[in-house]
């Protein structure tokens, strides 16, 4: 589990691959040393497990079905991606939360830098437009943000300078793919409101560790 706030930018040392699977070799001065063969780590809002660990860099092994739902088969030697370690007890929940599976690639279409902000527009698949509420939480690219507009297929995320210095973001320009992660919390809600499921009351959410 993790927050959707990055805590480094990653570079990739080496890419290559094994069969039907890609070998990353990431580079992370920050990181790495707090990170152990077989620990999780989110890559771009991928979780992936550390296969090897080496001087201030770490290799993950990244399987098939993630290269199809993920925009990590796009990486190549000197990629740069967003790194985050795992919730622990004591951490602040500063983002929300996010489980590192994602749920499918979109396509910035546009990016509008404003005073103070740069907004983007990112395409996705519109069958997941009933995860998106204005206000409501995305992670792309495994960064927490908030949305601040919606339309079939679309939507806006304004991006303050701090988001932009500190994440893959400011490499970013028209036509690239970003990983999705939509909330879990409404997916959770989706499934407990589909017919012949359980109505959801008060008591019910009480009776969920909701309060």
């Amino acid at each position: 589990m993790f927050t959707g706030i990055v805590q480094d930018i990653g570079k990739v040392e080496s890419a290559a691959k094994r069969g039907g699977n890609l070998i990353l070799r990431i580079h992370s001065d920050k990181l790495s040393p707090q990170l152990q063969v077989g620990s999780s780590v989110s890559i771009n809002g991928a979780c992936q497990t550390v296969t090897e660990i080496h001087k201030n860099s770490i290799v993950v092994e990244a399987i098939s079905e993630t290269l199809e739902k993920t925009n990590l088969g796009d990486l190549k030697t000197g990629s740069n991606v967003n790194l985050e370690l795992p919730l622990t007890p004591q951490s602040l929940l500063d983002g929300h939360l996010v489980q590192g599976h994602i749920d499918c690639t979109g396509k910035i279409s546009k990016i509008t830098p404003l005073s103070g902000s740069t907004i983007f527009a990112i395409n996705y698949l519109d069958k997941f437009d009933r995860y998106l509420i204005i206000k409501g939480s995305v992670a792309v690219d495994g960064i927490s943000l908030t949305v601040i507009n919606t339309a079939s297929g679309m939507f806006e995320i304004a991006i303050i300078p701090h988001t932009l210095k500190n994440t893959i973001l400011a490499d970013k320009k028209v036509g690239d793919v970003v990983n999705l992660e939509f909330d879990m919390i409404a997916k959770y809600i989706e499934k407990q409101t589909s017919p012949g499921k359980k109505e959801l009351t008060m008591d019910f959410l009480k009776e969920h560790g909701f309060s």
